[in-house]
């Protein structure tokens, strides 16, 4: 019982965060993680580089790492990927880390 309770509080954690993306428009966490998970291309109009691109900008490293494998966010983040960043000290720290995720993983 105490592990499925934990679950869902990470479940529904998971989803708020998800949630929090696109606020904006509306879009449910189902729809994101449907996206994230590749069973649909777009969640409103946003696609999963368009998914990421926004954590990148809106959450913490670590929660990014709670919401992503660290395989699955060496595939998403690309050069391309890093120079769309907005804030040049995103760019700077994201491609610090695109280089390290390819030398550990």
């Amino acid at each position: 019982m105490e592990k499925d309770t934990k679950n869902d509080k990470e479940l529904q954690q998971r989803n708020k965060l998800l949630q929090q993306l696109s606020w904006d428009y509306g879009i449910s966490a189902e729809e994101i993680q449907a996206v994230l998970k590749g069973k649909k291309i777009y969640a409103g109009h946003y696609t999963k580089k368009d998914l990421f691109q926004k954590m990148l900008e809106t959450y913490s490293w670590f929660t990014i790492l709670q919401l992503l494998s660290p395989y699955e966010i060496k595939k998403l983040l690309t050069p391309d990927l890093v120079n769309r960043l907005r804030m040049p000290s995103l760019r700077k720290k994201y491609e610090f880390i695109r280089r390290r995720l390819h030398q550990v993983v």
